[in-house]
């Protein structure tokens, strides 16, 4: 029996920020398939999300706002008695981050620290989890990214995470907040309609019968992260602070632990998908480091933690939802 199983979510307030978004909408289904309270906070109506595809609305109590509203946040917390927080929200788009630094600052970092605030003045929560990123790493000499090296980002989206993240260990060492870091890679699977990112982009080419686009030269490696994994791995990680209070303040890297080209990714793509298309390769990356991914380590060794899904498995789920909602949606 995991952690994860043995905890009691049932009847539990939850808050889960960011609940519109790719792993905040798995996240909201688990929690109510294991019986929480869950409150979603969502600023943006999003009619594809999954709180709205997959009937999720009536299940929970949805709350229309901004984490960057201090005020908001204090009566959430206050009003629905949250015991366990997961904070998702962010603006999680790099392209966006270097277009937009601004915007990308006011969500990421002062929204993390006005949750926290909140949280502390909070008497009822007992465990927050902090979706940080693999991007807060930054670029580093030695690879796979693990939880001692420093935090280093340089570009807009990078600075970003790097900055939360550590905003949220000065809140757990400092005022003994009960908060633990996430790590993840690039996340992927059902419901991510951002075009832009590599699976969704070349899923939605190849059923249109185009060359899927490739921004680099197709060597940049990354880890790529079946969103149901992310889910769980929030979940467990959160059980396991219920029970072991003196985590608060560690970060956690969760990985599939391969390390994958842009460009065998996309033919993993075309394979599954029975093509013969040749992508285009545009060799024009912008701030972007050419390779990120981590050790998952801690987390096998610590919480007792696997994914669930090998990267084949997860791409084998996400190419029917795609194509079940492109056809619907033509």
């Amino acid at each position: 029996m995991t952690n994860a199983d043995s905890f009691e979510w049932r009847d539990r307030p939850v808050l889960v920020t960011g609940a519109s978004g790719l792993v905040g909408g798995a996240l909201t289904r688990r929690l109510v398939e294991a019986g929480a309270d869950v409150v979603a906070l969502v600023r943006d109506w999003v009619p594809s999300c999954e709180l709205m595809t997959e009937g999720l609305l009536s299940r929970v109590t949805v709350v229309r706002g901004d984490i960057c509203d201090y005020a908001l946040m204090e009566r959430i917390l206050g009003e629905y008695e949250i015991q366990v927080v997961f904070h998702l929200a962010a603006q999680t788009i790099v392209g966006i981050a270097n277009r937009n630094p601004l915007s990308t600052f006011e969500a990421n970092i002062k929204g993390t620290w006005n949750v926290l605030e909140a949280c502390r003045h909070a008497p009822t929560v007992r465990q927050i989890i902090l979706a940080s990123s693999d991007k807060a790493y930054g670029e580093q000499a030695i690879l796979p990214y693990d939880e001692q090296m420093p935090l280093i980002g340089r570009q807009p989206y990078d600075v970003s995470k790097s900055c939360a993240d550590l905003i949220a260990q000065a809140y757990a060492h400092t005022y003994g907040l009960p908060v633990v870091v996430t790590r993840c890679g690039n996340f992927y699977g059902p419901g991510d309609l951002n075009w832009n990112r590599i699976i969704p982009g070349t899923i939605r080419s190849v059923l249109r019968g185009e060359r899927p686009l490739i921004r680099s030269d197709g060597h940049f490696i990354r880890d790529y992260f079946f969103v149901e994994d992310g889910a769980a791995a929030y979940m467990t990680l959160a059980a396991h602070l219920a029970r072991h209070p003196e985590i608060a303040g560690n970060a956690y890297n969760f990985s599939n632990e391969i390390q994958v080209t842009v460009l065998d990714l996309v033919q993993r793509i075309l394979t599954a998908m029975d093509s013969d298309l040749e992508p285009r390769i545009l060799n024009k990356p912008f701030g972007e480091i050419r390779q990120q991914y981590l050790s998952a380590a801690r987390a096998r060794n610590e919480l007792d933690w696997k994914p669930l899904y090998t990267l084949d498995e997860g791409l084998g789920l996400t190419i029917p939802w795609y194509k079940n909602h492109l056809e619907y949606n033509a």
